[in-house]
């Protein structure tokens, strides 16, 4: 999906201590379909504003028809490398462009920011994230020993190697 294809319906929001019970729900959710809770989930989801937000990170929420539906964060660690994590769309507002809105607004963002780096760590069983990743221009790096027991794959985008004229950041953005 082009960044031209977002539906208008979707808007990028920054977090704020309301969406914490969207943010542990959408995760726990989608972990939970496919995986189990991990240690680190835990500390991340319960209490994002410390160990995300105080940390130097940033959270989004995003919304369809002003419904809170998906999250997703940019850990700092380091300060141009941040790693994209806690990606999440609700069940019932998947297909709908929502993970391509809210992985372009965080590109997007970044590279405002003067962010070089984004890595992420995922699992090749979700598929549609994998391919969301890749069209997005992710590409797949050795996976080093990660704390998460589910992690099959890293992927990083080089933030550099976008010219000006290739704008990640859907409409509006």
């Amino acid at each position: 999906m082009n960044p031209e294809t977002v539906p208008e319906k979707v808007k990028i929001i920054g977090y704020t201590p309301e969406h914490h019970a969207y943010f542990r729900q959408f995760n726990e959710a989608w972990i939970t379909e496919h995986f189990v809770l991990e240690e680190i989930d835990h500390q991340l989801l319960r209490d994002p504003q410390t160990n995300i937000i105080n940390n130097g990170g940033y959270i989004f929420m995003a919304t369809y028809n002003n419904e809170v539906v998906g999250t997703c964060a940019l850990i700092r660690l380091t300060d141009l490398t941040f790693e994209l994590a806690k990606m999440a769309v609700a069940e019932h507002a998947r297909g709908k462009g929502i993970g391509h809105a809210l992985v372009s607004h965080c590109i997007a963002f970044s590279k405002s920011m003067g962010i070089r780096k984004i890595e992420l760590l995922s699992n090749t069983i979700l598929a549609p994230a994998i391919s969301l990743y890749r069209k997005l221009g992710f590409k797949e790096v050795p996976l080093p020993k990660t704390e998460f027991q589910r992690a099959n794959i890293k992927m990083e985008l080089d933030l550099q190697s976008f010219g000006p004229d290739q704008s990640h950041s859907p409409r509006g953005l």
